[in-house]
């Protein structure tokens, strides 16, 4: 099976292609066709191969996700039946099958809800330094990979692609977004990420930290707006897993995500400043190894078995 790297839906008008998403408007006005392509990335580049099948399972797990977390939160979901789709979009339903949702349109908030449960990646580098979290105060000792005595939440700026978000004190975005929004965000941010934490820890798996992305829709009173969760949820590009069983405080942990890709990444000599591609061969992009596209394929395969089989 090769990888999907850009969809082609040429009845459709794409109005936005990210680092794995491409999206499309649709004959309705209050839906847009999300599609997940085979795409990866990692420190913010687009790798030139991407990892076959990667976008049916990202669409799988957030499926799951959804489902499970609506009661916390409504979502931006809609359908992920090519044919309960516009009619545009049926005719595409080989492409589609398994990687595309219709989600309902919504105000996106320009605000990266991060919740960490352990000091782990650019959270560890600070708190090694400062003993800082975000800018948060941390007293207690922790070595790295540690669990937090208590969720945090830790905000970063929405970036424009190509460029790199920003971590951010919880001040500064509340200065962003507004106080009553920011709280609202960051409060049902905690209680997503704690609900699944508990779930994924029953399965074998320990969700170290994750992103969620929020949107503003009209309320159904007809005042004021109300809040949505909106892109992909909980997936092992949104989230760091980790196996419960190879857990041991103090050290990096083997996980189920993008890190396996990170690493290889950085083994092959990328480094800030050589975004375009290797050293002596700028421009033309990073292609991972063979065996590192077959190591991320599997090790993504296997969280979602973990958290969804049997549901």
């Amino acid at each position: 099976m090769s990888a999907l790297i850009d969809s082609n839906l040429p009845a459709l008008t794409l109005i936005s292609k990210g680092k794995v998403r491409d999206i499309y408007s649709t004959s309705s006005p209050d839906h847009l066709l999300f599609v997940a392509s085979d795409r990866i990335s990692a420190y913010d580049v687009i790798l030139r191969n991407g990892i076959p099948g990667k976008g049916k399972l990202l669409t799988q797990i957030s499926l799951f996700w959804f489902n499970k977390l609506a009661n916390i939160i409504p979502n931006h979901f809609v359908t992920a039946d090519v044919d309960q789709m516009p009619e545009e979009v049926r005719q595409y339903k080989d492409q589609l099958e398994g990687r595309t949702m219709l989600v309902r349109k919504a105000e996106v908030v320009q605000l990266e809800a991060i919740v960490r449960g352990y000091v782990t990646g650019s959270a560890w580098a600070e708190y090694k330094k400062t003993k800082t979290i975000h800018g948060i105060s941390i007293e207690e000792d922790l070595v790295e990979s540690q669990k937090l005595p208590k969720p945090l939440f830790t905000p970063s700026t929405k970036a424009e692609q190509g460029a790199h978000d920003e971590n951010i004190s919880p001040e500064k975005a509340a200065q962003v977004i507004g106080q009553e929004l920011y709280d609202q965000i960051s409060e049902v941010s905690i209680k997503l990420y704690t609900t699944a934490a508990e779930y994924a820890l029953s399965r074998g798996v320990i969700l170290a930290d994750t992103k969620f992305e929020f949107g503003l829709i009209p309320s159904a009173s007809g005042s004021g707006k109300d809040l949505i969760l909106v892109d992909e949820v909980l997936t092992p590009d949104s989230s760091r897993y980790w196996p419960l069983s190879e857990y041991v405080p103090g050290k990096s942990q083997p996980s189920f995500d993008k890190q396996y890709l990170r690493d290889w990444l950085v083994g092959a000599g990328f480094r800030k400043g050589l975004e375009s591609g290797p050293e002596g061969k700028e421009g033309e992009g990073w292609v991972i190894d063979e065996k590192v596209v077959e190591g991320t394929k599997k090790r993504y395969e296997e969280a979602v078995n973990l958290l969804t089989s049997g549901q």
